[in-house]
């Protein structure tokens, strides 16, 4: 699966073999492995009797900030431990630390928007929903520990603090079992390193957008075994909306030491703010056709406010044993607040006069903590000539939320050409429900996966995980056991390019309530892929073909008499990926399509399918001059498209066409130290709506023509 030669160079310079071997005899083990192992110990006698692992390069990941361009060398995410992408039997997706800083990424959202198989419902940025394959990530990963998000609350996190993220498709129940059917994400926190280094990030663009970062890094002591870094950011994505304003700050900082040469402890903080005068979208007319105004009309109130404030603190402790198996310990807790308060539209727009007569207001404040707690063991063996592996763990997860608020609307006549956001004042609204709520959800399991490979062109993969879990409401509560299979292959047709299959699951309590009053069973996501996926040139270039169908049972649905829930609803997404990523040369690309067709199989009609466009394309390509004696010397210059189908509301009262927009990008290193860059989004100033939502509220435009000038020095 990895080139042996490759595979063998990069174990021998970081392993002591304990007798020499001759590359035929690694090359027999390491053909069918991602960047397999191993220091070997093989007795005298020609076949391979035993084998005695002293050291597992399968456990090292080079963080994507030491590699350069859009490839990667192996993933974590649905993984536990590192495998080439080509090994993993599902559908995986890596943005690199360059790739992120190529485009100015602010928010885990604005990544998304560019990534392909994934939709964006846009709204304030860090306060979006995410999707994939017709279903809301709610929940991500900070190095494969469990750590919910919400759009509602703004916890969608900045991304200074992290080196890369991986994004899974598809149900992810055998590490992640309760989490939803769309997939998860894994945010891979940046690390101390041992030389020490440091930059700073200045950035300026429309509508008084800004960027402000520092990032120091390097050895606490003099021999390196104590590492440490200190990142700090704060931006202004303010949109181009009037009123609008968006400020985030975010302080990241960890340190790591090296007990000994095999054992490591790292502790890691994070925390970050945000403020802003949040924005709600625009009505549309009683048919359902949108408005023709300026992007930037604004349908709220001058005290609008948005407010978040959120503490992540995690360790971690490693160990590399002898015969070559890990043993990890690691934990996440968190601590987050967020209080809002904005007026917006709460009608539809008469299309005789132009005007809507009422406008609504949403207040609530919402206190979230979450802990998280894995710890897992991997060792690698032989099995029939070949190496083989298992993963054993064993995991728990819980999360408290508190939300009180109130809705309330107010009367009256607006225009939607000289709408005045000044004359909303709170004293014109009634209060029309509070509500106030509390939940906490916890989740502990074991989980075991095994690899064989029985011939050195083939994997199997196995694992199961057993779950408890319980679920507490204001008004009920409810718990419960699950078992959720996993299997896979993986058959390796060239040294390049290999088929897979894959069978997963997961699950996902719910808290409605059946005729007893009792919590309802939870619903169960399956998902059937295939595919071949492909490396090329040394590992820069992945390439994926995926067909997938997805199947969600036992949502809940109300009975006949609309007195209590049944889980009767069913749901199927069917679809198929392109993907290609990675470096060719002087290239580097991520490039995608995707086609997905949902149905409703029983129940209720489910308002985000409709909003799932069925094609989406997205492509992105960078071209590097290199070192050369010209203008065009150490200059990049990049060019993009995002493209979607027709998408509508769930009733279909509210529809907009397809839309393609294009971005590009230039960058120049000016010496060894200053590099500076030119970002323009959406070129050609398209006009277009990113998302609908409803006659009353919730009609996006996506953003017109705008611009990000930042330079970045290095010291």
């Amino acid at each position: 699966m990895q080139n042996s030669t490759d595979a063998f160079n990069t174990i021998r310079s970081k392993y002591s073999l304990s007798r020499t071997l001759t590359i035929a005899s690694i090359a027999l083990i390491l053909v069918p492995f991602p960047k397999t192992v191993l220091a070997e110990e093989i007795s005298e006698a020609t076949a391979l009797p035993t084998l005695t692992v002293e050291g597992n390069a399968l456990y090292d990941v080079v963080s994507s900030e030491e590699l350069t361009g859009y490839n990667t060398e192996a993933a974590t995410v649905g993984t536990k431990t590192p495998a080439a992408l080509k090994d993993i039997p599902q559908s995986i997706t890596v943005l690199t630390n360059d790739y992120i800083e190529d485009r100015g990424f602010v928010h885990l959202d604005d990544a998304a928007k560019t990534t392909p198989g994934i939709r964006t419902l846009s709204n304030d940025t860090g306060r979006s929903s995410i999707f994939s394959r017709g279903y809301e990530y709610d929940e991500v990963l900070i190095d494969g520990l469990a750590s919910p998000v919400s759009s509602v609350a703004g916890t969608l996190p900045s991304l200074s603090a992290f080196d890369r993220i991986e994004i899974m498709r598809g149900p992810s129940g055998l590490f992640s079992s309760t989490s939803e059917l769309g997939g998860i994400i894994n945010l891979v926190r940046k690390r101390g390193t041992e030389d020490t280094q440091a930059s700073i990030d200045v950035g300026a663009g429309s509508w008084g957008r800004y960027q402000l970062g520092a990032d120091v890094s390097g050895s606490l002591n003099s021999d390196g075994s104590i590492r440490g870094r200190l990142v700090i950011s704060q931006a202004d994505s303010t949109s181009q909306v009037d009123k609008s304003e968006n400020l985030d700050q975010s302080v990241y900082s960890t340190i790591e030491f090296d007990l000994s040469d095999k054992t490591e402890l790292s502790f890691g903080l994070l925390h970050q703010t945000k403020s802003m005068v949040p924005n709600n979208g625009l009505a549309s007319y009683d048919d359902g056709t949108l408005l023709d105004v300026d992007s930037s009309t604004f349908f709220g109130a001058d005290w609008n406010d948005f407010n978040y404030e959120g503490t992540d603190l995690f360790t971690d402790l490693t160990h590399q044993f002898d015969n070559g198996g890990r043993g990890r310990i690691a934990a996440r807790a968190s601590d987050r607040a967020s209080d809002f308060d904005y007026a917006y539209s709460g009608d539809s727009v008469d299309p005789t006069t132009d005007t809507f007569d009422t406008m609504s207001r949403y207040t609530n404040d919402i206190e979230e903590q979450s802990f998280a707690f894995d710890t897992n063991y991997s060792q690698p063996f032989e099995f029939m000539g070949n190496v083989s592996e298992f993963v054993v763990g064993f995991d728990h997860k819980q999360e408290e939320n508190k939300a009180s608020g109130s809705t309330g609307s107010a009367t009256g006549t607006w225009s939607i050409y000289d709408f005045d956001s000044s004359s909303i004042s709170k004293s014109l609204f009634t209060t029309t429900r509070t509500t106030s709520n509390d939940t906490s959800e916890q989740e502990q399991a074991i989980y075991g996966k095994l690899t064989l490979r029985p011939i050195k062109n083939l994997a199997l993969i196995s694992g199961a995980r057993l779950s408890t879990y319980k679920i507490e409401s204001s008004d009920d509560s409810g718990s419960g056991s699950h078992f959720t299979p996993y299997a896979g292959t993986v058959y390796d047709l060239t040294d390049s390019q290999a088929l897979y299959a894959s069978y997963s699951e997961v699950f996902k309590p719910q808290t409605s309530a059946d005729e007893n009053g009792e919590f309802i069973d939870p619903r169960e996501g399956q998902q059937f892929e295939f595919g071949v996926k492909g490396t090329y040139y040394g590992g820069l270039l992945n390439s994926r073909f995926t067909v997938f169908q997805l199947t969600d049972k036992n949502r809940a649905e109300l009975d006949d008499t609309s007195t209590y829930y049944e889980t009767t609803g069913e749901y199927r997404v069917r679809g198929f990926e392109a993907e290609l990523s990675g470096q060719i040369n002087s290239w580097d690309m991520i490039l995608g399509y995707t086609y997905m067709d949902t149905e409703v199989l029983s129940g209720s009609t489910s308002r985000y399918f409709s909003l799932m466009p069925e094609h989406m394309l997205t492509a992105w390509s960078k071209y590097s001059f290199g070192e050369r004696n010209s203008l065009l010397s150490d200059m990049t210059i990049g060019a993009g498209m995002t493209a979607m189908s027709e998408f509508e509301t769930s009733d279909g009262s509210v529809s907009t066409s397809g839309y393609a927009v294009f971005d590009t990008s230039i960058s120049k290193q000016l010496n060894d130290h200053l590099k500076v860059s030119l970002n323009i989004n959406n070129l050609f100033d398209r006009k277009y709506y990113a998302r609908v939502g409803a006659t009353s509220t919730f009609n996006f435009y996506g953003e017109s023509r705008n611009f990000m000038l930042s330079a970045n020095y290095t010291f």
